[in-house]
């Protein structure tokens, strides 16, 4: 099996080594990812510019990057760097990616989503610790002194992938997103879950000089969470999330009626 591992947290992810080598012991793994942080892009695609290709190697794996965004990479990763792979693997992300607005925002997802377009069966991984202090958390686990605990995350989430490919969800699934907790192991319970109808509010706060900067408010619910990848989180469990990308879908008949007659 040949497996293209990007991101989007770039290519000074704690985590990218680490995975690049749990994934080696099922398959031969190709890594391109961008060359710095590209977080909350979506599926965003680079169009009126160059994107600069670059390669380095860190702890005998090769590392392709670009200046892109996550999309690029898988873009360039399946269609640029030898034989087109079998399987796309995007993450571990820096945070979940559970709920509706995270999920569509995420550069994660949208890295394996262009996997899907090419044909590819996609899975994407994310973990975060629910509640807390988010930012403490991210400092502390971009530490070095975190490498351990992203060795055994990392291979936390190859024996789960070894797990689903047994299934057939991948070949069922457009794109699969996993969130686990940052402590998950593979004795954590699983949940095969919904995507929870959550958005979010206010993103952004003012600044000085005409400016401003992120600043997140919380998720909104619109409906309630119960099955959810979210409450899945919320209960330290591992999601594992079948996502279906568009298509139709059926619809009360009376609002069909009032639909095609407006």
């Amino acid at each position: 099996m040949r497996i293209l591992l990007t991101n989007d947290d770039g290519v000074d992810a704690p985590v990218l080594v680490p995975f690049a080598h749990a994934l080696g012991r099922i398959g031969d793994v190709v890594v391109s990812v961008p060359d710095q942080e590209r977080s909350w892009v979506g599926k965003a695609i680079t169009r009126f510019e160059d994107v600069v290709l670059d390669r380095v190697e860190r702890e005998g794996v090769v590392l392709h990057t670009c200046s892109g965004y996550p999309a690029d990479a898988a873009q360039i990763g399946i269609h640029l760097l030898g034989a087109m792979p079998d399987l796309v693997v995007s993450g571990i992300n820096l945070g979940f990616n559970h709920g509706a607005g995270f999920l569509m925002s995420s550069g994660t997802v949208g890295a394996a989503v262009e996997g899907w377009i090419s044909g590819l069966p996609a899975v994407a991984f994310s973990t975060g610790e629910w509640g807390g202090d988010w930012a403490a958390w991210r400092q502390r686990v971009l530490d070095p002194s975190s490498r351990p605990e992203w060795d055994t995350l990392a291979d936390t989430c190859t024996g789960i992938l070894e797990d689903l490919m047994a299934t057939s969800l991948t070949s069922k699934a457009d794109v699969v997103s996993i969130n686990l907790p940052f402590d998950a192991t593979l004795t954590t319970p699983r949940r095969l879950t919904s995507i929870a109808r959550v958005g979010y509010g206010r993103l952004f706060e003012p600044a000085p000089q005409g400016r401003v900067r992120h600043a997140f408010s919380g998720l909104v619910e619109f409906e309630p969470i119960e099955g959810t990848d979210l409450a899945a989180a919320a209960d330290a469990v591992v999601s594992i999330t079948p996502v279906s990308l568009p298509r139709a879908i059926d619809v009360d008949e009376a609002i069909r009626r009032g639909v095609e007659r407006s």
